[in-house]
């Protein structure tokens, strides 16, 4: 007879790894990163290279000479960081800028909690938000789009600057919104953060993840459902002072947050009660900061306000345990 072989868990293998996932992630977020260097230029190229790389330095030689730990570079995440921190600022940011926003995403948000798998709140959207307190003229010098070789572009405003900007200003909704159609918000070549570029490049990603399993569809769709819900309220209850939803899914950081950063495995609950809960937060948080703000956007800090919840929704919320009914 042979011999009972008893070994730990898990019994189950899989091909899935950590390093497998964020490959899938930098994969999914190729199409955003492409065409937001063909619509800003070389500048956008450069804010790429010194995210990625600066956040691949960084990570190395903290893991190297302050935790005394294996190099951790293999698992992708820190390039998943660089990519998400660059997506998220405006192609015009000085490098020195975007070095010091990845020492706050990697040395703060992610190696001081113990590296992956151990941070409360999402590294590239802390970063993203210590650089827009921090920096705000910087942070705030939304380029044009002029093409791959438009160096000289000159300075706009988000669509969702414009339409708070004008509305303080006493001009009419109506007339604001006017210059922008749904279609070209669906790929815009419109001012923002380089990530904003295209919705279309994004949800193609982010049906890569879905199609490879890497995420699931409920966190994103509950974001989506409660904008829909709150703006198609506000605008019905007032449509001379509120934006109605088409406008308020397909600007902003919308698509990017909720499809790439708001599903991240860390920050976000395990159960998918929680995932629901935890996105209709989300979208509630944004859509107050955008109606009632001092900022025109709010997905940011909606996001990292949700971050802080995860542990209490984790605890309300329990995946149903195997071999339980």
């Amino acid at each position: 007879m042979d011999k009972l072989l008893v070994s730990p868990s898990p019994h189950i293998h899989s091909k899935v790894s950590t390093k497998s996932l964020m490959r899938d992630v930098v994969f999914a977020l190729v199409p955003a990163a492409v065409v937001s260097v063909v619509f800003y230029g070389l500048g956008e190229l450069l804010v790429l290279g010194v995210s990625i790389l600066s956040c691949l330095l960084l990570e190395y030689l903290i893991t190297r000479f302050l935790l005394n730990k294996d190099c951790t570079l293999g698992d992708w995440s820190a390039v998943v960081t660089g990519l998400l921190l660059a997506l998220n600022l405006p192609s015009a940011t000085p490098w020195w800028v975007v070095f010091v926003g990845a020492v706050v995403a990697i040395g703060v948000a992610k190696m001081t909690f113990g590296g992956l798998g151990q941070n409360v709140f999402n590294p590239a959207l802390v970063g993203r938000v210590f650089l827009l307190v921090s920096f705000p003229t910087y942070m705030t010098d939304w380029r044009i789009p002029t093409g791959l070789f438009g160096a000289d572009a000159a300075s706009g405003a988000t669509p969702l600057g414009v339409i708070k900007k004008g509305l303080l200003e006493g001009g009419q909704l109506s007339d604001l919104t006017a210059q922008y159609e749904w279609k070209d918000l669906l790929f815009a070549n419109l001012g923002g953060s380089a990530g904003e570029i295209s919705s279309i490049a994004l949800l193609i990603g982010f049906g890569y993840l879905l199609l490879r399993k890497v995420v699931r569809p409920h966190i994103t769709l509950s974001i989506w459902a409660t904008v829909a819900v709150v703006s198609l309220i506000f605008s019905l209850a007032a449509p001379d002072k509120f934006t109605g939803p088409a406008f308020n899914l397909l600007t902003g950081g919308l698509i990017l947050g909720s499809c790439f950063m708001a599903t991240d495995y860390v920050t976000s609950p395990m159960s998918i009660k929680g995932g629901i809960i935890f996105g209709i937060g989300i979208g509630f948080i944004t859509m107050m900061i955008r109606y009632f703000g001092s900022y025109p956007e709010g997905m940011s800090f909606a996001i990292l306000i949700m971050n802080a919840t995860v542990p209490l929704l984790n605890n309300w919320f329990h995946q149903k345990k195997y071999g339980r009914a």
